[in-house]
């Protein structure tokens, strides 16, 4: 790496040379794994779900993406000679007589989605690539793409690579279904939801793809399409949408540049940075310096940490390879998709994203609350750790009334920028960390997944408060479910309803919570699990007494549970290689000694934070339903539970 520039980016030091730096690394390094026409590049490692044909097809696609920025940024100036490398596997892969030939999207539906950044490439790079191509090539790279015509999409971000196939196809004289173009357009243009947000389909299934899928295609497609009147009627909205979209989203990067731990394909890394980057491509308006800040930090953050590895490759992992972080979709050439981060390489030198003076993050300038509301967030990030937390009352990958068991990237009640969620081994299924559960027979959690949004919003003070409510369910999941990142069916056993209101103010959560049930029906216990903490070590901190509900773990942060009247119980659980940040998770709890009592308010007090945990908030209760919160800060907040 060229050594850092803290004149013109004094808060990561990256410049455009960085970025162009690590573009190479990975694509040079990729170069090794190509087969003798490049037409298909096989990282090391186990093939994934989809097998070794279409591995080296995603291999391909996803490093094309960041030689076509490289390549686009510089105005055709190509010293590796990237596009003539491409420009061989794109003869090969096309060919069907080839061994090399590429899995063909009437094969496989994957293929779908590494045609859309095959075209969207060959549109960025046109004058160095398309058009040198061969007659016979380019008739066979039209063939290869219209098997997008009048295929079945999923209606979900999907749509976007078969808008762009056909959108290329179109440009370049080739076939195309204006009437595929129309459908999916009106199915894309109902994900959108308030502030910018959009949901990925008809579930709440809200996460990176909001970013990298779905602010990231439409307004690149209405660049493709200018001067199609559906590509100008809906340009207005992309932009506004994306504007406050951006605004949200800087608030969800930490002062250490990770993203969120939520949702699923995290694998992707550092394409949470795409949207930044669409946003100096397309928002003038917007400050260039915060928005490189903001890219530039999430790079830096994984770079720092050893992604790419030290053969220049991405990995399945997050730091470093941890495979459990994949879903059944992924193989070892999925992380690449990490290459839309790279997007702001498409901007050459002289663009105000490149010459303007970082500025700091939101989390950076100070603390602050903010709701977001489409996907039910709390928001809370403090300057002190560059710690951004979110209270989750909103998004489960699900539909209100199912159930499902937890997945843990979408139903636990709280995310952050600092820990993980459990995602392997005996806690993974089974909700603690970020939970609230009944135990049923066994000690089995009960699951969240299906709850109902009451409410999210802000109190006069600045503090948010939000609520849900579900039926407690257990689930035996049915064999052979493939992971896609949401919950799993099975059989399921119904108990009490659950309710949950969150007050949030800085480093601390007020968490209430009532159970219904009919009468004469017992609850199980009720336990509360609190925040994750990535350990080296399966120890803790054990300054609490075991029986006065209060449990406190540490390792790169504080994690702080403080159960009230009730929830006397405590400890912390030490779970292995649950998680990529580290070797261990420890997650502290509180929980009823015995069966929970239906219609009275627990309150637990949760905390995560980069220091020792000072003084909790105090909340008492002023009749049923109205709680008063002291917080350490001095404020007093009135919560009304709904």
């Amino acid at each position: 790496m060229p050594p850092d520039d803290r004149d013109l980016s004094p808060c990561t030091g990256w410049t455009r040379d960085h970025w162009a730096a690590l573009a190479d690394r990975l694509l040079t390094s990729a170069r090794k794994y190509a087969s003798p026409s490049h037409a298909r590049i096989s990282f090391p490692g186990p093939p994934g779900g989809y097998g070794a044909d279409v591995d080296g097809l995603e291999g391909f696609a996803r490093t094309f993406l960041a030689a076509g920025f490289r390549v686009a940024g510089e105005g055709g100036h190509d010293p590796l000679g990237l596009m003539e490398w491409y420009a061989e596997g794109i003869a090969a892969g096309t060919d069907p007589r080839s061994p090399e030939r590429w899995v063909r999207l009437e094969e496989h539906g994957q293929a779908k989605v590494e045609a859309a950044s095959i075209a969207l490439v060959l549109h960025l790079t046109r004058p160095w690539l398309w058009d040198r191509l061969d007659a016979p090539v380019r008739e066979r790279v039209v063939d290869y793409l219209a098997g997008a015509i009048g295929a079945e999409y999923p209606p979900i971000n999907w749509l976007w690579f078969q808008i762009v196939v056909e959108q290329f196809l179109a440009s370049v004289g080739g076939p195309f279904s204006p009437e595929d173009i129309d459908s999916a357009l009106e199915v894309t243009d109902g994900f959108a939801r308030r502030d910018g947000w959009y949901r990925d389909g008809a579930e709440r299934s809200y996460d990176h793809y909001a970013g990298w899928a779905l602010h990231f295609y439409p307004l690149l497609w209405a660049e493709m399409a200018a001067g199609d009147p559906r590509a100008e009627s809906r340009r207005p909205a992309y932009l506004l949408r994306l504007e406050r979209y951006l605004d949200d989203a800087l608030h969800l990067v930490g002062g250490d540049g990770s993203p969120l731990m939520q949702g699923r394909s995290l694998t992707y890394r550092f394409a949470a940075a795409a949207q930044f980057w669409a946003g100096a491509r397309h928002l003038p308006g917007l400050s260039p310096g915060l928005l490189r800040r903001a890219a530039s930090g999430i790079a830096r953050h994984f770079t720092d940490r050893g992604s790419p590895d030290g053969d220049g490759v991405l990995t399945l992992g997050w730091h470093h390879e941890w495979r459990p972080i994949a879903q059944s979709y992924s193989g070892p050439g999925s992380p690449y998709w990490a290459s839309k981060g790279l997007y702001g390489l498409a901007l050459p030198a002289d663009h105000p994203v490149w010459t303007a003076v970082e500025e700091p993050l939101p989390v950076e300038r100070g603390d602050f609350h903010r709701v977001v509301s489409a996907p039910g967030w709390l928001v809370a990030g403090t300057r002190a750790d560059g710690v951004v937390r979110v209270v989750n009352h909103g998004t489960d990958h699900s539909l209100p009334g199912t159930h499902l068991t937890d997945a843990p990237l979408y139903a636990r009640l709280g995310y952050s920028t600092a820990t993980s969620p459990i995602l392997a081994g005996e806690h993974a299924g089974r909700p603690l960390d970020q939970s609230v559960v009944l135990l049923g027979p066994g000690d089995e959690p009960s699951h969240r997944t299906g709850f109902e949004t009451l409410r999210a919003g802000a109190l006069l003070t600045g503090t948010t408060a939000g609520a849900s409510r579900w039926r407690a369910h257990w689930v035996t999941p049915d064999a052979g479910q493939p992971d896609h990142g949401s919950g799993y069916s099975g059989a399921v056993r119904l108990g009490p309803w659950i309710e949950v209101v969150s007050a949030v103010r800085g480093p601390w959560e007020a968490r209430l919570i009532r159970l219904s049930a009919p009468a004469g029906e017992e609850c199980g216990p009720l336990r509360v699990g609190g925040w994750p903490v990535p350990a080296p070590h399966p120890d803790w901190t054990a300054a609490d007494s075991p029986a006065d509900g209060a449990a406190t773990a540490r390792g790169t942060v504080w994690s702080r549970v403080v159960g009230g009247p009730g929830l006397e119980a405590s400890g912390v659980v030490s779970a292995g290689d649950g998680t990529p940040l580290a070797p261990w998770t420890l997650v502290p709890w509180c929980a009823t000694p015995g069966p929970a009592r239906p219609d009275r308010w627990y309150t637990a007090l949760i905390h995560l934070g980069g220091e020792e945990p000072g003084g909790a908030p105090v909340v008492t209760w002023d009749g049923p339903g109205r709680a008063r919160v002291a917080w350490p800060d001095g404020v007093t907040d009135v919560v009304e539970t709904p």
